[in-house]
């Protein structure tokens, strides 16, 4: 008989492994053997929601860089017909002072669309289709005009400090809904502006940390076994998981590192799941149409959006998609034009995201949030001036799905789009929200560091239920 028997090796490893999982000194995590119950001190199990969520998980879209909201969804036609007036704004690009500026008009028409009537201009024709299913934000606010901050920001709610991400904390708050994928995953072609802050733990465990999938013929380095059989793996991970625990009990149970071994034994879990996600092939020609993408391309944001869909579907609760990085993005400074074919990159596939999620049922209980870091300017310090400047004081963003009332439009900003006219949703505001919808009270879900609890809206945020179904 082989001295280790395979099931008696797999109880092994797996007990071996869990019991390396502490996330808090002194905290001994149960064993993980389907006959010895839950894992409920595993730090990605399931866990309660604060109430009835409305969905149950999210997926992000992040425009890097600044989307022109009086270009994408919020019409002007007062900006567009006093093009090259001068108005006095009280703060240019982080400098306080009073500024004389030239109104400069929109390059795309806005058009009406669907029943709802919703006004989405020509640089989304796509989505202009799916307007039915959107909640528009036009009077969303941030705090700082500088693409580093404001990203994290957007992110974190921290302004200035390195704070956990948004899906770290939806991570620790309810877990994964399956155990083989990691519950936060981010998918970016480039590092965006913050780096890695975009979706890291930073004082929660290192177990809700993001995983980062870069699009290509290998989205996740070394993800594929390297051994010849699935069980001589599992005895080399016993025995590594033996030596994992005598290592962090001769250091004092360090949480930090319980963390760390926890993110390994998710990476073994990956290998048997995660190929299959990347997996297209069964895709039917029909659905790579819908996402426009080109059969076997493993690049573009319609490659992003489909693999999200993918994910979402086997139990991932927040998927990030960032469309590029922290250069040749949305910042158009000196050409809005360079807007058309960031719009093209992404417009056809987050229709077909939209689309693929209503048709499967799926888009009853996911959340689709679409934003960026802030707006651009509806004026500019030249009346020629071809390209827009960073702009905090308003912009737009949009939800769609799970709990959001659809076809509608929340808050104004004023007749030329310079700031908030009415019902302003900060960046506090919106997560809060995005929370609320995942069962969440944003007051309760606190993380103690340092001697004070925190939260991801820290002192902030209340609940917009005015978008709310």
């Amino acid at each position: 008989m082989d001295p280790c028997d395979n099931s008696l090796c797999r109880r092994s490893a797996l007990r071996s492994m869990t019991l390396g999982s502490l996330l808090l000194p002194g905290i001994v995590s149960q064993l993980a053997a389907d006959e010895e119950g839950p894992a409920a001190l595993d730090p990605l199990a399931p866990r309660r929601s604060h109430f009835e969520p409305k969905a149950k998980r999210v997926i992000f879209l992040f425009m890097s860089g600044g989307v022109s909201h009086v270009e994408s969804f919020d019409p002007k036609p007062k900006l567009k017909a006093d093009a090259g007036k001068t108005v006095t704004v009280p703060e240019f690009q982080g400098r306080k002072g009073e500024f004389s500026m030239f109104l400069t008009a929109p390059q795309w028409e806005f058009q009406r669309h669907g029943e709802s009537g919703i006004e989405v201009s020509d640089l989304f024709p796509h989505v202009a289709n799916c307007v039915d299913d959107l909640c528009v934000i036009r009077s969303l606010k941030s705090d700082h005009t500088n693409h580093y901050e404001a990203t994290l920001g957007i992110h974190t709610g921290s302004f200035t400090f390195a704070r956990p991400s948004l899906g770290s904390w939806l991570s620790y708050g309810l877990g994964t809904l399956n155990s083989n994928l990691p519950s936060f995953v981010v998918i970016a072609p480039f590092t965006p502006y913050a780096g890695g802050q975009v979706w890291g733990s930073d004082f929660l465990p290192g177990s809700h940390q993001g995983t980062l999938v870069v699009p290509g013929p290998e989205p996740v380095a070394n993800i594929r076994r390297r051994v010849a059989t699935s069980g001589l793996q599992e005895r080399e991970l016993a025995l590594q998981a033996r030596l994992n625990r005598r290592h962090l009990a001769a250091r004092g149970n360090d949480g930090a590192l319980a963390a760390r071994i926890r993110c390994f034994e998710t990476a073994f879990g990956m290998q048997s799941e995660l190929p299959d996600v990347f997996d297209l092939s069964g895709e039917t020609e029909a659905t790579h149409r819908l996402y426009g993408l080109e059969p076997g391309s493993t690049r573009g944001f319609a490659w992003q959006c489909l693999v999200a869909r993918r994910l979402a579907e086997r139990g991932v609760r927040f998927v990030e998609l960032i469309d590029v990085g922290s250069s040749n993005n949305w910042d158009a400074h000196g050409d809005m034009q360079t807007h058309a074919p960031l719009a093209k990159n992404v417009d056809q596939a987050i229709a077909g995201l939209l689309t693929d999620l209503r048709q499967r049922g799926l888009l009853d209980d996911t959340l689709v949030v679409w934003t960026t870091e802030f707006g651009r300017t509806p004026f500019n310090a030249a009346a020629n001036a071809r390209g827009r400047e960073h702009h905090h004081w308003v912009f737009s963003s949009w939800l769609a799905g799970a709990g959001v009332r659809s076809g509608h439009v929340h808050g104004a900003s004023d007749d030329y789009g310079i700031d908030v006219a009415t019902d302003q949703v900060h960046v506090h505001d919106f997560h809060a929200t995005i929370l609320h919808l995942m069962g969440l009270d944003h007051e309760r879900l606190t993380f103690r560091h340092s001697g004070r609890d925190y939260r991801l809206t820290d002192v902030h945020g209340n609940v917009v239920h005015e978008i709310l179904s």
